[in-house]
């Protein structure tokens, strides 16, 4: 069976959608067949205005049209998808034919902007909005030391103390231009707007829907968790639904 068969007939058996919201953040790790499959299923029942991709930049979500979403092969090719170091593509068509009229965003920090960020902070590459989006604040120091944990974490322990600070800074970037993309997208579509996106994005408690609150106070967002073989995800969501981990090779290696 095809991977794009397989994930089509799991869309049949899905969670209730949450209820209507401004914005439904629909977290993933990345690499989980059945949490994309769930996230269409959720665009899908959601029927978004909009739909931000942490995946795309937003070159190359502009390319996107309905016309090309019918053609995966195609799609797949104009966005440069197997260049681009995200999962099978297969796993990520679905969400785009769950919702083909909607209008599509990307929020992917390039990777000469993140290396910036490394070095500079997030305030100056993510520019004038910087200080409404509390980039120009320095963390409170339990939360900084609490992300500079996960990162060492992350990275199999092994990278040097120095680099922690800059990868809390770019992880700030990301969740920071997730956020933009999103208010931007429902004030140009009016919404609701779907976010693609991994789980510490997703997270309420410092990542995308914590920038939500802040510039966008108004704004309903609901956010989804996913996670695998019940394992304990934590930073607050609306809802955590868990599946099989996928075998995948031991993310360690490459440090040894």
């Amino acid at each position: 069976m095809s991977m794009r068969l397989a994930l089509a007939l799991v869309l049949c058996v899905t969670a209730l959608p949450a209820p209507a919201q401004d914005v439904v953040i629909l977290g993933e790790v990345h690499d989980n067949p059945a949490h994309h499959a769930e996230q269409a299923a959720r665009v899908a029942a959601m029927g978004p205005a909009a739909i931000v991709f942490e995946m795309l930049t937003p070159q190359q979500a502009a390319r996107i049209t309905p016309d090309l979403i019918a053609d995966p092969d195609a799609m797949e090719k104009a966005l440069g998808w197997a260049e681009s170091g995200w999962p099978d593509f297969a796993m990520y068509h679905p969400i785009f034919s769950a919702a083909p009229e909607a209008a599509i965003h990307g929020a992917l920090v390039p990777r000469d902007a993140a290396r910036a960020a490394l070095e500079d902070g997030p305030a100056r590459i993510f520019g004038e909005d910087a200080a409404a989006y509390g980039l120009t604040e320095p963390l409170p120091h339990e939360e900084q030391s609490a992300r500079e944990a996960l990162q060492l974490a992350a990275h199999c322990d092994a990278l040097p103390t120095e680099m922690l600070p800059g990868m809390v800074a770019v992880q700030r970037l990301r969740d920071a231009t997730l956020a933009r993309a999103a208010v931007r997208a429902m004030a140009e579509s009016g919404g609701p707007v779907a976010v693609i996106t991994g789980n510490g994005h997703a997270r309420r408690d410092w990542g995308v829907p914590a920038f939500l609150a802040r510039v966008a106070p108004d704004l309903e967002v609901f956010v989804l968790g996913q996670t695998e073989d019940d394992a304990p995800l934590e930073g607050g969501f609306d809802q955590v639904l868990s599946a099989p981990a996928v075998a995948r090779p031991d993310p360690c290696a490459a440090f040894r």
